[in-house]
Order: C-alpha cells, then sequence, then structure tokens
C-alpha cells in the first residue's frame, strides 16, 4: 500500500516540464525505475477539452519517444512559418494552374479532371495491318523454327480443356480460368 501511495505522490512532485504549444497543452516527463530499469515516461495535460488531434506533430513524436528533446518554442515557431510558406506556394500553383489552361482553353474538360482515357487501340492496330502471315521475321536456326512451328500446330488442333485448372508448362502453359463459387 505505501509503495502504491508512493507512486501516487511521486507522480505529482516528481514532474518535470517539457514544454507547452500553441493551443496551451502542457507537456511534463519523469524518470521512474520498472523493473530495476530507468524508463522515462511522458504525457500531455490538455487545456480544456481533452482532445488528441489538437497535438501537434513534433510534441507527438516527442512523447511516443521518436525525439529525445521536446520540441523549443523558436522551433515551432520555425515549422509554423514554413507550414504557412508551403500553403501559399499551393495557392500560388493552383492559380497559375487555373490560369495556363484558362489560356488553352481547347483542352476537354476530362483531362482537366485528370482522367486517363483508354489505349488507343486504332492507332496500335494500323501498325500491323501492312504485315501478313508471310511478312514476319524468319527465325535464326531452322530447328527452333521448326519446334515452334510443330508446338503452334498442336497448339491449334488442342481443344481449350473444359477444366478450370492451370494446364501445361513452358511454352504450352495455358492458364485455368476462374468461375465465381455459386
Amino acid at each position: 500500500m505505501s509503495k502504491l501511495l508512493s507512486r501516487i505522490a511521486g507522480f505529482f512532485s516528481n514532474r518535470s516540464f517539457a514544454g507547452v504549444d500553441k493551443t496551451g497543452n502542457r507537456y511534463f516527463s519523469r524518470t521512474e525505475e520498472i523493473d530495476g530499469l530507468m524508463k522515462e515516461k511522458r504525457w500531455v495535460m490538455f487545456k480544456g477539452e481533452q482532445d488528441p488531434t489538437s497535438i501537434p506533430v513534433e510534441w507527438i513524436c516527442w512523447l511516443n519517444g521518436q525525439r529525445k528533446k521536446a520540441p523549443t518554442p523558436e522551433e515551432m515557431a520555425e515549422l509554423e512559418a514554413r507550414r504557412e510558406q508551403v500553403k501559399l506556394n499551393v495557392a500560388f500553383l493552383k492559380k497559375e494552374e487555373e490560369e495556363r489552361s484558362a489560356r488553352e482553353g481547347s483542352i476537354p474538360k476530362n483531362k482537366r479532371v485528370g482522367k486517363v482515357g483508354g489505349p488507343d487501340l486504332k492507332s496500335f492496330i494500323q501498325q500491323f495491318e501492312g504485315a501478313s502471315e508471310g511478312d514476319r521475321p524468319q527465325e535464326a536456326s531452322d530447328a527452333n523454327a521448326g519446334v515452334r512451328t510443330e508446338e503452334t500446330e498442336a497448339e491449334k488442333s488442342e481443344p481449350m480443356p473444359e477444366s478450370s485448372e492451370p494446364t501445361g508448362s513452358g511454352t504450352t502453359y495455358r492458364p485455368g480460368t476462374w468461375q465465381p463459387p455459386t
């Protein structure tokens, strides 16, 4: 019982003030011995409502032990100024992009939104319309060409299996068909 009371008393008297953020939340730490090891405990005392979303990222990192030292007010002011500068840059770039798109004006609406159309298959097929079966380049060795034609003839003569399992291996591999469970 006395150990519990000493811990409770130590909780209030043994704490050290680490800092305060811009919303008024106060941060504390204390070192205590747990199972023979010295551990540092860190916590926050909220001003008003206990809203964890009001804690700045730098303080969250300190609370979780990702930072050894608590953030200083100068560091917090510098980071806040950097965040404001990034917001201004984003606003400037958006304005610049709107002006550029207004000047061009001929861009379709779906392109502005960022939608991507499908591939242009007509132009792709036109590349191959002139090539017929006889215009294909010959294989480097006749042995490979003979094997390939035999395989393709065998593939043509084989009907597709009714099974949904994959068949064959290597060049004769045919993937199975997937059917949803009924």
